[in-house]
């Protein structure tokens, strides 16, 4: 377990990278097989096509699949699948399936139709109702695969940098603490549960559906709205200061003023946090009283 926090710990700094550096390899890769493939497929079939056209369909195709990735992390973020949210996103995820598709068709097209006018020549898509239709049956499998590699990418961060949420009632008894104002939450990690109590946690952050819990530079998601979990706070210690951000009072070491009328939070750990200007003069109230 220890390995493994140190891994997740080594890997975060480099996280972005790799992630973009993950896609775009793989844009590459696929780019240069497929554009071999089509090439063999020609020759076998004893087709007049210059051997750039091949490439030039299948790099234009991977391109603008490429440029549409962040668009779907994002989707997917906001309409994420879960057993209790994928019938209720589903439709979501066929619109936009095709809106995928049309914006692959539309771009793929466009940088076909340039490449070939360097060229000299025109590129003719050919029927644009048929063509669209066949786009579309192999556009959806792409789309699918996507959007399952992501989801399970992020879940296997999950399982190993951990996944909170709140405690439950007892199937016998009272409960041990309130559970609507809660001192601890129940965290499970690789197989492992234990408890992290509520004034450890130093801010949190919104994440579409989730809330992530900021302990001792790790980060646990929990699943709530922001909203949600700052009605379970207590009230005295956490404060909201951004539509995003939920911070811990004792944590906060100076409000610096910006020429905006919002301000930036500097806390104990070395983080900085936004505060806009609509929580700006209640947090400096709750603070001076603190003090």
């Amino acid at each position: 377990m220890t390995d493994t926090a140190n891994w997740l710990a080594r890997y975060q700094p480099w996280r972005r990278s790799a992630e973009i550096g993950f896609w775009i390899f793989g844009f590459l890769i696929n780019a240069l097989f497929n554009s071999l493939t089509v090439m063999m497929d020609v020759q076998r079939s004893h087709l007049d096509f210059a051997p750039w056209k091949p490439a030039v369909w299948e790099t234009s195709s991977g391109f603008v699949i490429l440029m549409l990735v962040p668009a779907v992390v994002a989707f997917t973020r906001r309409f994420p699948l879960h057993h209790d949210t994928w019938r209720r996103h589903l439709p979501w995820y066929l619109a936009a399936s095709i809106v995928w598709s049309l914006l692959h068709v539309v771009g793929m097209v466009a940088l076909r139709k340039l490449a070939y006018a360097t060229q000299g020549e025109q590129y003719d898509f050919g029927n644009w109702p048929l063509e669209l239709g066949y786009e579309y049956l192999k556009d959806v499998r792409e789309f699918v695969s996507t959007v399952a590699l992501i989801h399970v990418y992020r879940f296997l961060l999950l399982r190993l940098q951990g996944e909170a949420r709140l405690l439950e009632a007892p199937d016998v008894g009272p409960p041990v603490e309130p559970l609507e104002r809660p001192e601890r939450f129940l965290v499970r990690k690789l197989g492992r549960e234990f408890l992290i109590a509520a004034d450890d946690i130093e801010w949190i952050q919104a994440a579409g559906n989730y809330a992530n819990l900021h302990v001792r530079g790790r980060d646990y998601p929990l699943r709530s709205t922001i909203a949600g979990i700052e009605a379970r706070l207590d009230p005295q210690r956490f404060a909201r200061v951004h539509r995003s951000y939920i911070v811990n009072l004792d944590q906060v070491a100076m409000i610096e003023p910006l020429e905006t009328g919002d301000a930036r939070l500097h806390l104990k750990d070395g983080a900085t946090l936004p505060c806009s200007r609509r929580f700006r003069s209640g947090l400096r109230e709750r603070a001076l009283a603190g003090a």
